[in-house]
């Protein structure tokens, strides 16, 4: 049977101030800005794409930068942290340049007895980690003002507090192609495909308060499927079971379905094409502000209501 699910694709949040976000992504984490547009659902807001050279999924983290927009908690029903993929030998690099930019940053932990990592968070209170292992493939940023030994890879995992883990749990195993691959106390790991960038943790954290949705919070995880056809068999087997997706949504670079897992967490089912090469040529992505056809019109009163943002990496080497 034709695994539908492969993995994450892409991992959505919200914060507060647009420039802010574009130097603290590719500034200080050297991540690149894939694509600038603007969110579908409210186009006065801006939609940035944070990610590898390319864009791949699994390498993706987008923003909605929501001017003025209260701060949330993190908290059960809530995917509270994103995690990157570094090399083992880049951990004083990064503690050094955290610290460098006034990035509050904990000591290095270990989970799993063997996975180091360590733990800060983004200017909106994101939380985020970089873990340190050597077995991600995935090539680098090759232009990037971060060492090529040092710089992100793509994800690592992503981090779900539940009241309890079990019925989460049933929903990937039984419907997204999950496999649990690990657990540990409170923590269980599951991926669709066992390597960096597909992990997703359930920590079952029943006396933790629930989430509050706001600025510094994730709005919804996407996982990946390669095309229209399987993204139609996974639609079709999550309506078996009584959950109800949307309709598939054109967002330009994928198409998409949305649906509640039993938590509460927003989950994406997003397909890994056509990408986003087909508006803008590799070597320029993320320059130019791109809409999709139905704000085209709009272009003019856009540029004039959005906030200038550019990207300046200078002060950040």
């Amino acid at each position: 049977m034709q695994q539908l699910v492969t993995g994450i694709h892409h991992i959505t949040a919200m914060c507060n101030g647009s420039q802010r976000n574009i130097d603290f992504y590719c500034g200080i984490l050297g991540l690149r800005l894939v694509k600038k547009t603007v969110n579908f659902d409210a186009p006065d807001v801006y939609h940035f794409y944070y990610g590898d050279e390319s864009g791949a999924p699994g390498s993706i983290i987008t923003f909605f930068p929501f001017e003025g927009i209260i701060k949330g908690r993190r908290g059960k029903g809530m995917l509270n942290t994103t995690t990157f993929s570094v090399p083992v030998a880049s951990l004083d690099y990064w503690q050094q340049r955290l610290q460098r930019f006034s990035v509050n940053a904990k000591p290095p932990q270990e989970r799993f007895g063997q996975e180091t990592f360590i733990y800060f968070e983004d200017p909106d209170g994101l939380g985020l980690e970089l873990v340190l292992n050597d077995n991600d493939t995935r090539p680098p940023f090759s232009y990037g003002h971060i060492p090529l030994e040092h710089s992100i890879r793509g994800f690592f995992s992503a981090e779900i507090w539940e009241e309890g883990y079990e019925k989460t749990a049933e929903l990937l195993t039984g419907q997204m192609d999950h496999t649990l691959i690990s657990q540990h106390e409170n923590r269980y790991r599951f991926a669709a495909t066992n390597t960096p960038g597909n992990y997703v943790d359930v920590l079952c954290s029943p006396d933790a308060l629930k989430g509050l949705s706001g600025g510094g919070t994730v709005h919804h995880i996407a996982f990946a499927t390669p095309d229209h056809d399987t993204q139609t068999a996974v639609r079709t087997r999550l309506m078996g079971q009584s959950i109800n997706p949307t309709p598939i949504l054109d967002r330009s670079y994928f198409t998409s379905i949305y649906f509640r897992e039993p938590g509460g967490v927003l989950f994406e089912i997003a397909t890994s094409g056509p990408g986003f090469a087909i508006d803008e040529t590799p070597e320029h992505l993320g320059e130019a502000l791109r809409l999709p056809p139905q704000y085209e019109p709009m272009r003019a009163e856009l540029l004039a209501s959005l906030p200038a943002v550019s990207v300046n990496i200078e002060q950040f080497r």
